[in-house]
Formats: structure tokens, C-alpha cells, sequence
């Protein structure tokens, strides 16, 4: 068997190490007789795969004891609703919020937001096609607004909040679903942190959401559909309905390769050090130029171009060839992307560079 480097920006890379220890489990989990894929939800067994998941995420992020941990079906668009609808029926809430536009997710999260209540951008870097972080230092946050929303790495632009920005005392709203779990987040300065793990975490059809316990609205809420509200699934421990499972175990799995790699904070030195490599041969090469202002890029996304769509093309095909899979850039914007998510071994930059390095010396 021979494996790509896969640079896809979602579904991406897992680790090894957790592909095979889930190939060895497929057919009998732990001696149970069957796949985790077949056994109920309320089975003893995948209670424990789900107490152990969110234990070890709690481990991971630093969680307080005042937040919940919510495995959520419909990925990070649901959340889009959700978000909106549950903090709106808070107590005291005004049904408005403020978003900070910086690229297609924050743009269709501030979208469905507007289909409930009343959201506008009060921040956006739409002018220079999403390329660059604004500066939100003083930003004209609503005195009535509920909360203030960021996606804070951008998949398909390549940027990244160094900074969270200064919501004046409202509650922050973070999607991190291309960085999730890539560094330390002080998780006591958001309200929401949440993202779809099919990025940087595990396989696709689930989100993690992260909530304070104080914002998720108690009761029944009449006009939102049952499945948006927050309350029942934190009540039942995320098992309200039949979750996905499969999703939940995988990521358990990575949880626990993530610590055995040190934790989060030796993660971070690693995909610093990965994206130092791509970067710095970026920032010289006279070919190949990055897209993203340099103070604001990401360590997870990296897009790139030579100026040439028909040279771009060509650095596509040809590194398919060499076996560096699903480099193209998001249609939305062409050119390039590579995407080194944690489970992205340093070789697989190693082998992207030196494939840079040839195709620029041929052309």
C-alpha cells in the first residue's frame, strides 16, 4: 500500500496511527463482537467511547467545568442556525448580532443568522478578496447586539485571527473548524467555540460545539426546531437522538493521539515549524507568491499562485503525479492550497517544497 500526501482542505488527512487502529477495531470493538458502526447508542460500550471522547477533549482544550461539550450532527452549517436561535432566546436578549466578515463561511453564517435575526457585518476584508485579518481593536459592536461572531481561520483564504478581536464585553462566537484543536485556545474567552471536524479532527458528519452553560436558553423553544435547540442534546449527554456514532469514535481516537503527542502547545511548535518550511520558501521564491498578508497567515491553509491559471494547471496535474493530492485551490478563487493539518507529516511539506523547487527551476 502506498499513501498519498493528501493536502485536502476537508475531508483531510487523519493520523496513521488512528486509521489503523480503527481498521484493527472495524469488525469486533474491544471483543464485543461487532463494529462500533453496528452497536447501540445506548449501548455501555459507546457510552464509554463517548464519556472517554469528551473527557479527553476537556483534557486537550482546558475546558471549564462551565462549559458543555455538544456532539452535533449537521456539521458547522447547522450551527449557522443554531447559533442565532438558541442565543436569541436567552433572557434579556435583543435578537442582533455583529459579524466580522473575512471570507465565505463567515459570510454564509452572517446570511442565515440574518433569516432569524437582526445581523450585520460591522467588520470585512472583502475589498482585498478576503486576504487580510481587519483590524479589530475598536470595533462599532452594538450596544444591544447578543453577540459578535468570527470564523477565526479561514479554509479557503488562508487567514487567521493572531488576536481575538474586541467584542466591548459581548459574548464571542468562534468557528474554528480548519484550526480546531491545532493550538491552545483560552476557551474562557468565547461564549461558542465550535467547529465541523471533518477538517483538523476527524471524519466528516459531526461539530464539536463548546458552550458556556449560561447561554444555552432552558426550556422548550416553540419555534425552533427541536434539533437546533442546544438544551435537549446537553441534557442528554449529546444522545437526544441517534448521533453519528462512527464520527464520535474517530475522534476520540485523535483526542488521544493528540495528547500522546504532547498536547496542544507541542502541536502548535510542530505546525509553526511545517508552515515556516512552505512560507519561507514562498517568501523567496520568485515563481510561486502567497496570497495573505504575512502577518495574518495560517499555520493550516496555505494558498498560493504563480500568476499564471494555465501554470497553475500545469503544478496541479503535475504534482498528482508526484503524488501530492488535492492541492487545487477552492474554485471560489483558483490557484493553489495546501492545507497541513496536524495529522500533515513534516515529509509531506518536505516533499511539496521540493517538488516547488523543481517545477520553478523547469519554468
Amino acid at each position: 500500500m502506498s499513501r498519498v500526501y493528501n493536502f485536502s482542505a476537508g475531508p483531510a488527512v487523519l493520523p496513521e496511527s488512528v486509521l489503523r487502529e480503527c481498521a484493527d477495531e472495524m469488525l469486533d470493538y474491544r471483543g464485543c463482537g461487532m463494529s462500533v458502526m453496528e452497536m447501540s447508542h445506548r449501548s455501555k460500550m459507546f457510552q464509554q467511547i463517548i464519556d472517554e471522547a469528551e473527557a479527553d477533549l476537556r483534557t486537550l482544550m482546558g475546558i471549564p467545568d462551565n462549559y458543555r461539550v455538544l456532539f452535533l450532527q449537521g456539521g458547522a452549517h447547522q450551527q449557522f442556525s443554531a447559533i442565532p436561535l438558541n442565543l436569541s432566546k436567552l433572557p434579556g436578549a435583543h435578537g442582533k448580532a455583529d459579524y466580522i466578515v473575512t471570507g465565505m463561511w463567515a459570510k454564509k453564517a452572517l446570511a442565515e443568522a440574518k433569516r432569524f435575526i437582526d445581523a450585520e457585518a460591522i467588520a470585512s476584508s472583502a475589498d482585498e478578496t478576503f486576504s487580510y485579518i481587519p483590524d479589530c481593536s475598536d470595533l462599532p459592536v452594538r450596544e444591544d447586539a447578543d453577540y459578535v461572531y468570527i470564523c477565526e481561520n479561514n479554509t479557503i483564504y488562508g487567514t487567521v485571527y493572531h488576536e481575538l478581536p474586541n467584542t466591548k464585553g459581548k459574548v464571542l462566537v468562534s468557528d474554528v473548524s480548519s484550526m480546531f484543536l491545532s493550538q491552545p485556545h483560552d476557551v474562557a474567552k468565547y461564549g461558542v467555540i465550535y467547529g465541523g471536524v471533518q477538517k483538523n479532527v476527524g471524519p466528516a458528519g459531526i461539530a464539536i460545539t463548546v458552550v458556556r452553560e449560561d447561554l444555552i436558553p432552558e426550556g422548550d423553544l416553540a419555534d425552533v426546531p427541536i434539533m437546533m435547540q442546544w438544551r435537549p442534546q446537553a441534557d442528554a449527554g449529546s444522545l437526544y437522538n441517534t448521533p453519528n456514532c462512527w464520527a464520535i469514535y474517530v475522534c476520540g481516537k485523535v483526542f488521544k493521539w493528540l495528547l500522546a503527542q504532547g498536547g496542544l502547545e507541542e502541536v502548535k511548535a510542530r505546525n509553526v515549524a511545517k508552515a515556516k518550511l512552505l512560507y519561507d520558501f514562498l517568501d523567496e521564491s520568485a515563481l510561486f507568491k502567497g496570497t495573505v498578508r504575512p502577518q495574518d497567515r495560517s499555520l493550516m491553509n496555505v494558498p498560493f499562485v504563480t500568476g499564471d491559471p494555465d501554470l497553475d494547471a500545469e503544478f496541479v496535474k503535475g504534482s498528482q503525479a508526484a503524488g501530492l493530492e488535492n492541492l487545487k485551490g477552492h474554485r471560489s478563487v483558483g490557484g493553489m492550497r495546501a492545507s497541513i493539518y496536524n495529522a500533515m507529516p513534516v515529509e509531506g511539506v518536505e516533499a511539496l517544497v521540493a517538488f516547488m523547487k523543481d517545477f520553478e527551476a523547469k519554468h
